[in-house]
């Protein structure tokens, strides 16, 4: 078969050739593009860690202004609180002091109202007295019939009214 006696020529011519192409490949591609590439991507690869890195640093002085700003928020609140308490005890002071007046004042007016009742009741008790010391003198006169002098009815009465 002829074809088959050819298959040796052609195989090593086509070994051949393949071989040439790859080789040529292998150099071009290998040794001129690759290299290439690789420093691009290791240009790529750095370019990426010092963002990275920037990133970092900028995170780090965000946390950094964060934990300043925190702080000072905290001494700030701290303040508002020391300056709330100071009011309040300023403001518990001032209404302390407004009801002891207040309290002076009423204790003032009614320590004058008891003595105004204590004297409207003595004086109320003097004319009960003296009314029943004049019902008492009427009343033994008509029933009795006899008259009874002041000091003895006032005896009775005041006997009468510390009884009863």
């Amino acid at each position: 078969m002829p074809q088959i006696d050819q298959l040796a020529e052609i195989w090593s011519s086509q070994v051949f050739w393949t071989l040439v192409f790859f080789g040529i490949t292998f150099f071009v591609i290998g040794r001129g593009m690759v290299p290439k590439v690789m420093e691009t991507v290791g240009m790529r690869d750095k370019q990426i860690s010092d963002d990275l890195a920037a990133a970092q640093a900028a995170r780090d002085a965000a946390d950094a202004q964060e934990e300043a700003w925190r702080e000072r928020e905290n001494a700030n609140r701290a303040k508002a609180q020391g300056l709330i308490a100071e009011a309040k005890a300023s403001a518990a002071d001032a209404s302390e002091k407004k009801l002891a007046a207040a309290q002076k004042r009423l204790d003032t007016k009614l320590a004058k109202a008891e003595a105004d009742i204590e004297a409207a009741r003595t004086s109320a008790m003097a004319e009960i007295e003296d009314v029943a010391l004049e019902a008492t003198q009427d009343i033994v006169s008509r029933l009795a019939g006899t008259k009874v002098d002041k000091r003895s009815a006032r005896s009775a009465v005041k006997k009468a009214l510390a009884n009863g």
